[in-house]
């Protein structure tokens, strides 16, 4: 089935879909095997995804030596801002000794992993369970139980992965091969939301009890001003409030910390899981009736209905010594509380856009 017959609907607008590193890494895989077996690549290559899709990948490159072939995809991420969208992945396939089955190596950009909590083992490639059970399922619909060994490579993978968080994450030299389905469905941002649960695992695997939660750098660099976290204890959940908090319910943790902007937490206070600008807004109706339960008067209260953001909001009650900020974050708490089910002390420190803390409940 061709890439094009992937879409979902979001935001009255057609977005394609695309594929995960994890398929890109099957369809090259499989293309290099058939190549060591008969001589030819297979261009395009189909491939059967775990739940029965058989979509087919463009070859970028290819190679053929003794023993030995090779071949490459260029990830299409669709409309899903992936920062692997574009990379190349590379795959050689050679013979292995007699019994050995399907081993996997790492090339260059593909990572190794250094810290426990993740699903693979200290030492081994980060190329994730269930895109090397497709790259397995893949080949043996080729050959029966091949004796092969499997490098993965990402070429610019070292330098892209700094932009991701598997240094944190102790995944070191490169990317991580994921996916689950081997299908990326457009702002899932189901990355990121996997990194976030990762990252909780490897802390709690590290035997750390606090973690702290934030939306960006700046809310970041503000918890480290309150507390020594070591690097491991440091969680980037951007918008994905529940995907930290949902996550934490089901494998609970003895404190944590949630750091982010005010407008965000204002959003979370409301009861929204996701805090993207695209996703949720800022009811100011609600922020109203929250300035006047704060002391405001009906002035400061209808000035708070008819803003145009939630900075104003937030200045204007500083202006006039409402302590709307720390009550923003106390209905925060409430709505984190009541998610993790009583699985884990929380914490909100809310911040302006200097970093500076404007809101703390503890």
């Amino acid at each position: 089935m061709s890439q094009n017959h992937y879409f979902v609907i979001m935001e009255k607008k057609e977005l394609r879909k695309g594929w995960t590193t994890g398929a890109c890494a099957t369809a090259a895989a499989k293309a290099a095997f058939i190549a060591l077996l008969t001589g030819d690549f297979p261009d395009p290559v189909e491939i059967r995804l775990p739940k029965g899709q058989t979509p087919s990948f463009a070859l970028n490159r290819q190679g053929l030596g003794e023993g030995l072939a090779w071949a490459a995809v260029i990830k299409d991420a669709g409309d899903d801002p992936d920062i692997t969208h574009g990379a190349e992945i590379v795959v050689s396939v050679q013979k292995g000794e007699k019994g050995s089955g399907i081993c996997f190596k790492n090339g260059a950009g593909v990572g190794v992993v250094t810290k426990a909590g993740l699903p693979l083992e200290v030492g081994e490639p980060a190329i994730n369970p269930m895109p090397r059970q497709m790259i397995t399922d893949n080949l043996n619909d080729v050959e029966a139980n091949p004796d092969v060994i499997v490098t993965v490579s990402i070429t610019n993978g070292e330098e892209l992965a700094q932009k991701t968080m598997n240094p944190r994450l102790g995944i070191i030299g490169g990317l991580s091969v994921l996916g689950t389905t081997g299908i990326v469905v457009p702002y899932s941002c189901s990355a990121w939301i996997h990194s976030i649960h990762r990252g909780i695992d490897v802390a709690k695997a590290s035997g750390l009890t606090h973690v702290a939660a934030t939306t960006g750098s700046t809310s970041e660099k503000a918890v480290c001003g309150v507390y020594e976290f070591e690097e491991s204890a440091l969680i980037d959940m951007g918008d994905f409030a529940g995907g930290v908090l949902k996550y934490i319910r089901k494998n609970p943790i003895e404190k944590l910390t949630l750091c982010g902007g005010f407008a965000k937490f204002c959003k979370l206070a409301q009861g929204e899981m996701d805090l993207h600008s695209s996703r949720s807004r800022v009811d100011f109706d609600q922020l109203s009736k929250w300035m006047g339960e704060a002391g405001a008067g009906e002035d400061l209260c209808e000035k708070t209905r008819e803003a145009n953001t939630a900075l104003e909001v937030l200045e204007l009650a500083q202006a006039h010594d409402i302590a709307l900020a720390d009550l923003v974050v106390k209905r925060t708490k409430e709505v984190a509380q009541a998610i993790v089910s009583g699985h884990c002390h929380i914490e909100v420190i809310a911040v302006n856009r200097r970093g500076e803390i404007v809101g703390h409940v503890s």
